[in-house]
């Protein structure tokens, strides 16, 4: 127990902040079956060899446990990966040093997975999310294992030092899969939106069975990796009278359905294509489906690329219906509790961005932020503001941005490159008051979500209107 105390992190993340009755790999439960014994999986005769050890006792461990964890959910056979890995493990620490022993061995025994990878980002920017010596050295003492972690990452064929972004998708990052692409990630969000905006496949993997599916080149087929476990069983009705904001709907539809896949109408109205500007729309969508509930797609009709190709065949029979009008998001934005600890406290700080900003967001959010304060004749923003995104997407933003990128930086306002929601899991910054856009920080900590227009007016201010303080 001692042992537990010592590497308790004591902040406010957690895997199931909702307490969701869910199986957290997108499979749902709906219609599962005990089955005793496990059906035996169907191995090729190349990963039979692999089973028996031919090819090593570490390898043979490997897929032991993947084949172990396919059957527990009725996968009848491995299939080949492709793209590249993605992982979500990203904080080096005695929590996870179970995962660590597992990568020493895998470097041990010279293993690599079977394309370069990324990962999630850092829990801290050193850098451009400054803290006090005091703060900084008890973070130090939490996360001390970072340097441990990369260097094992490295290793086994993480593509380098920078690749550390939940937003690995984007053109500047690189790691885009193709449509219909078998994959083994990990990170929620980055699942979500790979399975619905693109068109690959993978499952809510759990961390560490992502990295032995990754080292094998494989990974067990059942759920959002079958045909039949991406057809929908909800039917998600839009009927706003405005393109609703992403993180309202997507909070509304993963609390409803909570992991199983939706089909959603309506959106026609106010999304014609996936582009630039959208995609960051379709990416905070999901990411709040997937934090808000357990959910690893959705469909759109006549947006994403399965519903383009099959349209309402997707839907299974027997189907749910579930109407979000604009009564139906005041009612879900109104459930959000205030879990500050001053209730009435004014914010000391602005996160935006999580999962990381896209270059359009990023770049809209620049723009936004050097208008709103030419605008109010101010020359400092009112209250410390952080854009967080890879640094890919930051090095792209400021190239091409270069006078809004020197006016950010002139008022104030800093581009971070780690996990925000990380950030405000620590004890030491847990008790924060954090205003933020995004649904995901605010579902796994005690910071506050606020719409735009509101954080805007905070970041020029320095306070909350009245209408929400």
């Amino acid at each position: 127990m001692e042992h537990m105390k010592h590497i308790k992190l004591g902040g406010q993340i957690g895997t199931d902040p909702n307490f969701a009755l869910a199986t957290h790999t997108g499979h749902s439960k709906a219609g599962a079956k005990h089955s005793d014994p496990q059906p035996k999986m169907q191995l090729t005769q190349e990963e039979q060899d692999i089973y028996d050890g031919k090819k090593g006792d570490v390898l043979q461990k490997a897929i032991k446990t993947v084949v172990a964890y396919g059957q527990l959910f009725g996968a009848e056979k491995l299939v080949n990966l492709g793209g590249a890995p993605h992982h979500a493990v990203s904080w080096g620490s005695d929590g996870v040093e179970p995962l660590l022993k597992i990568y020493k061995q895998l470097v041990d025994a010279g293993l690599k997975t079977y394309a370069p990878f990324t990962a999630d980002p850092k829990p801290m920017d050193p850098v451009h999310l400054l803290v006090t010596p005091e703060e900084q050295a008890t973070v130090d003492k939490i996360y001390n294992r970072m340097d441990e972690l990369q260097e094992l990452n490295l290793k086994l064929g993480m593509r380098s030092e920078k690749d550390w972004s939940c937003a690995c998708y984007v053109p500047e990052m690189g790691n885009t899969p193709e449509y219909g692409d078998y994959l083994a990630w990990s990170e929620s969000s980055a699942i979500n939106y790979v399975n619905s905006v693109i068109g690959a496949r993978t499952n809510r993997n759990s961390m560490g069975i992502d990295m032995l599916c990754n080292i094998l080149g494989k990974a067990p087929q059942f759920g959002l990796l079958t045909d039949e476990g991406r057809q929908a069983v909800w039917l998600i009705d839009v009927k706003t009278t405005k393109m609703p904001h992403p993180e309202m709907i997507g909070s509304a539809i993963g609390l409803k359905v909570m992991e199983d896949v939706s089909f959603i109408t309506g959106m026609g109205r106010f999304i014609s294509e996936i582009n630039e500007e959208t995609s960051g729309y379709l990416k905070d969508l999901g990411a709040a489906t997937a934090s808000n509930g357990a959910v690893g797609r959705y469909h759109m009709e006549g947006v994403t690329p399965e519903a383009v190709e099959r349209g309402r065949d997707l839907l299974k029979d027997g189907y749910q219906t579930y109407v979000i009008d604009d009564a139906e998001l005041d009612r879900i934005y109104k459930s959000y509790p205030n879990l500050w600890k001053d209730k009435q406290g004014t914010p000391q700080r602005v996160f935006l961005g999580c999962p990381h900003m896209t270059y359009g967001q990023m770049t809209e959010w620049g723009k936004r932020i050097v208008d709103a304060m030419e605008k109010a004749g101010k020359t400092e923003i009112g209250v410390p503001t952080y854009m967080f995104g890879s640094q890919y997407v930051k090095d792209a933003f400021e190239k091409r941005n270069p006078e809004v990128a020197k006016k950010l930086k002139e008022l104030g306002v800093s581009i971070p490159i780690n996990c925000p929601m990380m950030w405000c899991s620590t004890p030491v910054e847990g008790a924060e008051l954090v205003a933020t856009n995004s649904n995901k920080t605010r579902v796994y900590t005690t910071a506050r979500f606020f719409f735009d227009d509101v954080l805007t007016e905070l970041i020029v201010t320095g306070k909350l209107p009245a209408s929400v303080a």
